[in-house]
């Protein structure tokens, strides 16, 4: 009997787990490193489908180096490094994960905010009692449920924070391009739809939650951040590009002394390079893009090879985004 021939997947970025033990049961798979420009355009050449996470820009000259691609899998959540009109152009489907690291990204959206309002101060070492109860009065902070929590983008990963918000006793407000019906709330949803005017003069802690069209590059810029309160809590775990960071360093400077400040999970570039503005403010904390990092958020990225060997036998994928 004839053996089946297995598609050709070229893999540009991290699969592992049994998402990658699945896929070279179904597949030949290719893992090659977009970095290498040369390799991965020869790779490309024989490539039926393509697997990328974040760092893999997927455009025309990326389309015009794979003539058999048929699929292109996003090991992730949002399509900004995938161009979806390129690769309807050239007749590729495009799959990706859109509900695989909601919780991850929430449970670190409050860890940010709790770190940010009610941090904890760790003994490692015997402490004479004077000292032990000087730390107790000086170490005195804001409860989150008398802060107003402002969220724009009211996605699964928005939703999901201002349920979250809600059940720590928080008043939610937000702004979405949809109005509330498109948007399909329950209609005992208690999270108040607000112009961005007042989203952003309310808020006492702001978190973004908006995706990467061209057209939310720099939504946070000089304007938003002076009507911000100089106290206010920015938090950006959605895509670097959202925020003007050579605005966000001016505000810094005014918001020092009020306790505002600024906890960005992402940047933009990634990463950051030497003479990023904001290292040196006090106020502003950089971390590497974390959110998504658990085992399970990472295993349900990985699984969009399911989709992308569906699309390779002919089947309808479940998350299509074209």
């Amino acid at each position: 009997m004839a053996k089946t021939r297995k598609p050709t997947i070229v893999v540009s970025e991290n699969l592992d787990g049994d998402p990658a033990k699945w896929l070279n049961r179904h597949a030949d798979v290719v893992h090659m490193s977009h970095e290498d420009e040369p390799a991965f355009h020869r790779a490309l050449k024989s490539a039926e489908g393509l697997l990328v996470r974040t760092y893999t820009k997927v455009n025309d000259k990326l389309l015009k180096a794979a003539p058999k691609l048929k699929v292109v899998g996003r090991a992730g959540v949002g399509l900004d490094n995938i161009s979806i009109a390129a690769c309807t152009r050239h007749n590729v489907r495009v799959v990706s994960t859109p509900a695989a690291n909601t919780q991850a990204v929430v449970e670190y959206v409050f860890a940010l905010m709790f770190d940010a309002v009610r941090p904890r101060l760790y003994l490692d070492s015997y402490v004479p009692p004077p000292r032990y109860h000087q730390y107790r009065r000086q170490h005195v902070t804001r409860q989150l449920n008398e802060l107003i929590l402002g969220i724009l983008g009211m996605g699964r990963i928005g939703r999901r924070v201002a349920q979250v918000g809600h059940a720590v006793g928080m008043r939610v407000l937000y702004n979405d391009i949809l109005t509330r019906r498109q948007l399909e709330l329950p209609p005992d949803d208690p999270s108040e739809f607000v112009d961005t005017t007042t989203l952003f003069a309310e808020a006492d802690v702001l978190t973004i939650h908006v995706d990467g069209r061209r057209s939310n590059r720099h939504i946070i810029d000089k304007q938003v951040l002076m009507s911000l309160k100089p106290s206010c809590i920015i938090i950006n775990a959605a895509r670097g590009m959202l925020v003007n960071h050579d605005d966000l360093n001016t505000w810094s400077h005014i918001a020092e002394q009020y306790g505002g400040m600024a906890l960005l999970e992402v940047q933009d570039p990634e990463p950051p390079p030497d003479d990023f503005p904001l290292f040196d403010r006090p106020n502003v904390k950089l971390l590497p893009h974390l959110a998504a990092r658990t085992h399970t958020a990472l295993a349900n990225m990985n699984w969009v090879v399911r989709d992308v060997v569906a699309v390779l036998q002919g089947k309808e994928p479940d998350h299509p985004a074209n």
